[in-house]
């Protein structure tokens, strides 16, 4: 036992140490109002260049969701100055490699070159700012692609409409209440115009923060960036204004139906604040004691040594202006719904009433320490960091100090904030059930 704390220590000790060292940026605004962070890491001849936008599937037209999804497949169709289907190869012909993902909250774009290349990674991210070739072949194009995308993740997959299901009932007014992939519906009824009017919206540089990482010259990329960026026009000014979301005061219940499964869940949502409060870092710490490996709490209850369910676990699911917690189990046997229910909130009451061990504590501790370490480990995972914590927290330097927030949380705020959001009656019950053909 004493082997073990003192290794434990030692650890602790490693990784805060580690996290020591900084990550030094310097960040500026171009006169279109495109925001710019450099970082210079001369370790490895690489480099990254992304554009993140602030542009994501709650920004959409209710009637028209998927936009924002479909984008970051339509950009890639080429530009005035890159050929139709010419995009990955010239990246490929490079040495690069390439990619692009969406949320609700944003999307976002990244090469990775060898550093001799920087320059033509920059030139392919301002064509796709400046120069989008939006017409009607690459709209369909994208539209037959985004389908079988549809099809294979969510359509076909099991289980894959969960989320969904559970979006619809946590909420009512806000726009999280759809799905990043949208509706093909949707996408089918959309004109060009319609696309056109979107990439002319949300595609402009006051909307981006552009960040270069890697093993760079500093004043030569600065030149490159006025360059190939400066002359592009700034847009419209961009204004948010969803609507807020009533308490949740009584208990929801629902049932969802897939035809991809023969094995039931149940599914316990709970509604959460956005990622920037304190509040959405200690359901994290929850998340991970509860739901983070074979060791943990609901896992090695009810998987373990019940053997109750074939899986069980925690998520938080944390956005810029609210989360969802979800609490999860596919039961084993004659187990029900409700027992697996019960079994779960006798752990959260235990959070509620009492301090979790330090034990506990501190094993949490070093899970986040090594997270945060793994994150920042490549100049690739450093670019995301830095546009997200800039665009979305609205404070870059978060890529230093964010675990000074982890660590500084205390077993009391664990007990307190499990006692303010995870409740009975603040929360949806889903049953997430075979289609009843196949029960």
């Amino acid at each position: 036992m004493k082997k073990k704390l003192i290794l434990s220590s030692i650890i602790l000790f490693c990784s805060k140490n580690i996290n020591a060292q900084q990550v030094d940026f310097i960040e500026y605004d171009l006169d279109n109002g495109m925001h710019v962070i450099l970082h210079k890491d001369n370790t490895a001849p690489v480099v990254t260049t992304s554009v993140m936008y602030h542009v994501g599937a709650k920004d959409e037209n209710p009637d028209r969701t998927g936009f924002a999804h479909f984008f970051e497949h339509l950009l890639f169709e080429g530009t005035v100055n890159i050929p139709k289907g010419e995009w990955f190869t010239i990246v490929t012909s490079n040495g690069g490699s390439n990619n692009a993902n969406t949320t609700d909250d944003r999307t976002y774009y990244y090469e990775v070159f060898p550093s001799n290349n920087v320059e033509l990674g920059l030139w392919m991210e301002s064509e796709r700012l400046l120069h989008p070739v939006i017409n009607q072949e690459g709209v369909d194009t994208q539209n037959e692609v985004v389908k079988e995308e549809k099809r294979l993740r969510v359509d076909n997959s099991p289980y894959g409409k969960f989320l969904e299901n559970v979006k619809i009932h946590m909420f009512k007014k806000h726009p999280y209440k759809g799905t990043t992939i949208g509706k093909m519906e949707h996408l089918d009824a959309a004109t060009l115009e319609e696309f056109q009017a979107f990439n002319q919206k949300y595609y402009v540089p006051n909307n981006a923060t552009l960040v270069v990482a890697g093993d760079i010259d500093i004043s030569a990329v600065k030149k490159m960036i006025e360059d190939y960026f400066g002359p592009i026009p700034r847009g419209g000014d961009i204004i948010r204004d969803f609507p807020k979301e009533d308490p949740i005061t009584k208990p929801i219940r629902a049932k969802a139906y897939d035809s991809n499964i023969q094995i039931p869940a149940i599914m316990a949502a709970y509604r959460t604040p956005s990622f920037k409060d304190r509040e959405s870092y200690v359901l994290d710490m929850i998340s991970t004691y509860l739901s983070d490996g074979k060791t943990s709490k609901l896992y090695k209850k009810l998987v373990d040594d019940k053997k109750m369910a074939l899986q069980a676990g925690a998520i938080n699911l944390s956005q810029e202006d609210y989360g969802v917690y979800i609490l999860f189990g596919l039961p084993l046997g004659e187990t029900s719904l409700d027992t697996l229910v019960e079994e779960m909130d006798e752990e959260i009451d235990k959070l509620k009433s009492g301090l979790i061990s330090e034990r506990d504590y501190q094993k949490i501790q070093n899970k986040f320490e090594n997270d945060f370490v793994s994150s920042n480990s490549s100049v690739e995972g450093i670019a995301n960091s830095l546009a997200r914590y800039h665009m979305l927290y609205g404070n870059t330097n978060l890529i230093n100090n964010e675990i000074d927030i982890y660590r500084s949380i205390t077993r009391e705020e664990i007990k307190a904030v499990a006692n303010k959001y995870l409740n009975a009656n603040q929360r949806l019950l889903l049953e997430y059930l075979p289609e009843p053909s196949k029960q």
